[in-house]
């Protein structure tokens, strides 16, 4: 994986110079700039797929009555084989929803650690500061980061894995309370998204998909230091189903 980014070092220096280059709010509310950001997500190997968006207030787009996650889930059922780089198939799911947020499936070519916003930001510095390399990052304005790295597979004994919950299972990681390991089953949200309430709240990079995805592992060591720390002082979000199940 981390030859495919290698290979692309103009796009990558284009890509970072235009994200630096823009506002957060102007890169979710920009059709242009919503289309570049996807398709160099694709580019990277994030397989997409069509998202709820926000409808009026907290609600979302879809049909569901009391939908438990607004603009946060797939459109489809068949999400996990529908999610796809194809350029083609992606510029045209954006041009006929164009309100549409877009999911990435984890556990196919990369998996998310997905942690408290204050948390994980302590761990970023703490991990550039060591000269960790660190993938693509996103920020959400619902209080959580999202660390981008390679997918764990599908290790030979089953028991070693576990599917995505609100928290990390199995119970061995209990004393890092925050941490949601996405790996296959699951998705977030990929950049630019757009979040229920107020205008403006989103899904962003702070470091975009050019970064090459890093090894999980090599990253949560900080990860669990900073959620452990930062245990009780975040939003509670025990209630919160993700992925939504239908």
């Amino acid at each position: 994986m981390s030859a495919t980014f290698g290979g692309r070092s103009g796009r990558q220096g284009r890509l970072s110079q235009w994200l630096r280059g823009r506002r957060p709010k102007e890169t979710a509310d920009d059709d242009g700039g919503r289309d570049t950001l996807l398709l160099a997500a694709a580019e990277a190997g994030l397989p997409l797929a069509p998202a709820a968006h926000p409808a009026p207030g907290y609600g979302c787009s879809c049909d569901r009555v009391g939908c438990p996650t607004p603009a946060r889930h797939p459109v489809s059922l068949a999400w996990q084989t529908q999610a796809t780089t194809d350029r083609a198939q992606i510029e045209r799911w954006a041009r006929e929803q164009p309100q549409a947020n877009f999911i990435t499936a984890t556990g196919m070519v990369h998996d998310v650690l997905d942690v408290p916003l204050k948390a994980g930001r302590e761990a970023l510095d703490r991990l550039l500061g060591e000269g960790v390399e660190v993938g693509p990052v996103a920020e959400s304005d619902d209080g959580r980061m999202l660390f981008f790295t390679l997918t764990r597979g599908t290790p030979e004994d089953e028991d070693e894995w576990w599917p995505c919950a609100l928290d990390c299972h199995p119970e061995t990681m209990d004393e890092h309370p925050g941490l949601r390991w996405h790996c296959r089953g699951s998705y977030v949200l990929v950049p630019p998204a757009r979040l229920p309430g107020d205008a403006g709240r989103q899904v962003s990079w702070v470091r975009g998909p050019e970064h090459p995805l890093p090894d999980p592992l090599s990253l949560l060591e900080a990860l669990t230091d900073s959620c452990a720390r930062h245990a009780g002082t975040e939003p509670d979000h025990e209630n919160t189903v993700w992925p939504l199940r239908h």
